[in-house]
């Protein structure tokens, strides 16, 4: 296989799988209209989507750095497919969780193998694991597309129909294994040969991906009402304003790799988390329709640094790979979901507006922290793997 092909298969993969990310807040206003959630039980939902997530992927990383398992690819598909296919099948809340979280246990074991299969195949450059990334954001652009007007049609009820993606998504990966070359990977470059970890970097970089986190899925989790507040519309405005916030991301995370290559990572990653301060100030306090643009520009500032986080951390901890990739690709999507309890806390207190405005801080630690980030040069084993991968 050329080096393109892997990249696209593993693109579009990427994207059956975070349909599943993006269908869990793409299902929250439904949640609250059949079932009367409050801010805070709805919240939940996006909780039980993260917490086990959050917890268990390091764990994937961690077999993913002394295995290679990319038989993990199709299998986690499905689950994280499945889980969401039956969420709305039952009306008892505990089940709702349950099955919520089942979905976050495959996308936990996911994003390890995909990041360290995908920094293989593009040979360590900046622009291809940014187009392997862009599959995950097109996935979550699309999920409220394809949520909405299933469950706008058949009520929860109806929730089954969206494993369609999740099949697709594992028949892909079954073909893009069957075809390569080399259908029993090499087992990862040794540490001696990757060199040494720098832990301090790898910890700094953690929390500047949480701070990322926490005002990604705080906006995910509540846009789509917001805009229901804020421009008077209904649960297609609530829709349109989910899309274009991962639309928008989609358009970010090509724009870091090209960047990047450019300027270095770390910069990028500084003057992104500037920009995205008065970003999400806008999505936060200016209403009307001039709400779509701001988080349109918010969601491009907050994924710039999306693929950039994942091949620092990888180089942070070369040693580590799937570790690493498990941190920073997965935990970008997971941590986040830990917050929004509160935020939905707030907001059932308050209002949804006063729940948000926190969110508009959070860009500024992330800028100062990552001020103390050095740029790693791309390391040698990321050639070595590409060439193992292509055979």
């Amino acid at each position: 296989m050329s080096t393109k092909k892997p990249i696209i298969l593993l693109s579009l993969g990427h994207a059956c799988v975070d349909v599943y990310q993006g269908a869990v807040p793409a299902l929250v206003p439904f949640l609250v209209a059949e079932r009367a959630y409050g801010y805070a039980a709805a919240s939940g939902i996006i909780l039980a989507a993260s917490l086990l997530s959050s917890l268990v992927q390091p764990l994937f990383g961690m077999l993913t750095d002394r295995w290679a398992m990319p038989w993990l690819l199709p299998v986690s598909t499905v689950v994280a497919g499945v889980g969401i296919a039956v969420s709305g099948v039952s009306d008892s809340y505990p089940l709702t969780l349950a099955a919520v979280a089942l979905s976050g246990v495959g996308v936990a074991a996911y994003h390890p193998e995909s990041a360290r299969v995908a920094r293989a195949a593009g040979g360590g450059s900046h622009t291809a694991m940014s187009w392997f990334s862009l599959g995950g954001n097109v996935g979550f652009a699309v999920a409220p597309l394809v949520v909405t007007p299933v469950i706008a049609a058949g009520g929860l009820n109806a929730s089954p129909v969206l494993v369609v993606p999740a099949v697709l998504g594992s028949l892909l990966y079954v073909f893009f294994l069957r075809a390569r070359r080399s259908p029993s990977p090499v087992p990862a470059p040794t540490a001696a040969a990757r060199g040494a970890d720098d832990l301090a970097a790898f910890v700094r970089l953690s929390l500047v991906v949480v701070c990322r986190s926490i005002v990604f899925v705080g906006l995910s989790s509540f846009i789509a009402l917001y805009a229901q507040q804020r421009t008077g519309g209904g649960e297609s405005a609530g829709a349109a304003a989910l899309f274009v916030l991962f639309a928008g991301g989609a358009g970010g995370t090509v724009l870091g790799g090209r960047l990047a290559a450019r300027w270095g990572r770390v910069r990028c990653v500084r003057w992104a988390y500037a920009a995205a301060v008065p970003a999400v100030a806008g999505v936060v306090l200016v209403p009307g329709p001039s709400f779509y643009v701001f988080a349109a520009l918010a969601s491009a500032a907050l994924y710039v640094p999306f693929s950039l986080q994942v091949t620092l951390g990888q180089d942070y901890l070369p040693t580590r790979v799937g570790t690493a990739g498990g941190v920073t690709l997965g935990l970008t999507v997971s941590v986040g979901g830990l917050a929004a309890p509160l935020l939905g806390a707030v907001a059932d207190a308050t209002s949804l507006r006063t729940a948000l405005i926190p969110l508009i801080a959070v860009p500024v630690l992330a800028w100062l922290l990552s001020r103390a980030l050095p740029e790693p040069a791309v390391p040698e084993w990321a050639d070595a793997m590409a060439v193992v991968e292509r055979g």
